[in-house]
């Protein structure tokens, strides 16, 4: 809401900035963009260039493609919507979703507090993408400010193309083509032959629609193997119970205890947690800590699946 009301007061401010002018007929046909790309207009890098020279005390020279006014809007919502975009770029839905899920297995409401579960998923975010960010840094910032980069489109395509690497390795990792395969379907591109499609053929929106559903798939998936020892838990308590005689006393209440035991006592959150980071496939070609140890995050990860496995047999037995 606030985003939104944030957008609404830039374009009154614009409106308001353009109502002496529109009293007077002095604004004429809008001045075509040089660029040859129809988007290049909405390069948030060149909308930050715009704004600048669009506020008072900028540059003086005249901006062309769009009116300083509608840079201005532009650039608002786009640093409203940046979070959310930032967020739907990297690991951070998978993450969210299985400790969501994983706090609904134990049956604990609100603990831990949703707060705790958001920073837990933030800096696990921040582990994960710490060498795509550093990425963007050397290739595209450390440039810009050498000077080596002038052109906005060309400093565009190189601060998203790490992130467009990562995103098509987590696809490729856990094979759900078929996401992305929808989504540049419903653009009118041809799928019939997938093997014919580059990485270089797939725009960036139709990327991210398919790299979200995978994600989610992929959450809800990890999830399901972490619900599943606890769901066995509740089912052992409840058969107990029903067998003494005691249904009026609510299985939820007397199984909690033993899943929180049980879940200490393996280490619970250290399992879950190795196995999401060991989860993610590294990106080729980048030199970082987590890809010379993937072996054994993988490794850690199957032992990881194990013990909630063996967590859920204990329960049965019992």
């Amino acid at each position: 809401m606030i985003g939104v009301a944030r957008v609404a007061l830039a374009f009154l401010l614009a409106l308001a900035a353009c109502g002496p002018a529109l009293a007077q007929g002095e604004i004429g046909p809008p001045v075509p963009s040089p660029a040859s790309d129809p988007t290049s207009a909405f390069n948030p890098i060149a909308l930050l260039d715009s704004a600048a020279g669009a506020l008072p005390g900028g540059s003086d020279e005249e901006v062309r493609g769009i009116s300083g006014a509608m840079s201005v809007l532009l650039l608002l919502t786009v640093l409203a919507l940046a979070p959310s975009i930032m967020l739907m770029t990297t690991c951070f839905m998978r993450i969210i979703v299985v400790l969501a899920l994983l706090r609904q297995a134990l049956g604990t409401a609100n603990v831990p507090p949703p707060q705790v579960i958001t920073a837990l998923a933030l800096f696990m975010t921040m582990t994960v993408m710490a060498p795509t960010v550093q990425r963007v840094w050397d290739d595209a910032v450390v440039p810009y400010q050498r000077g080596e980069v002038a052109d906005y489109e060309d400093l565009w395509g190189r601060a998203r193309q790490p992130f467009r690497d990562f995103m098509f390795e987590q696809i490729a990792a856990t094979g759900n083509w078929s996401s992305l395969y929808v989504v540049l379907e419903h653009r009118g591109v041809d799928i019939s032959d997938p093997s014919k499609l580059t990485r270089a053929d797939v725009d960036t929106a139709s990327l991210v629609s398919g790299y979200m559903l995978s994600e989610l798939k992929t959450a809800f998936l990890m999830g399901f193997k972490v619900y599943l020892p606890f769901l066995v838990i509740d089912m052992v308590i409840a058969s107990l119970l029903i067998s003494m005689s005691m249904m009026m006393l609510p299985p939820v209440l007397i199984s909690l205890p033993f899943k929180l035991l049980l879940f200490v006592l393996v280490d619970g959150w250290t399992l879950v947690v190795g196995g999401l980071l060991a989860s993610f496939a590294p990106v080729p070609g980048v030199e970082h800590a987590a890809a010379a140890a993937w072996p054994a995050a993988a490794e850690f990860a199957w032992q990881s699946g194990r013990a909630l496995a063996c967590l859920g047999c204990a329960g049965e037995v019992a």
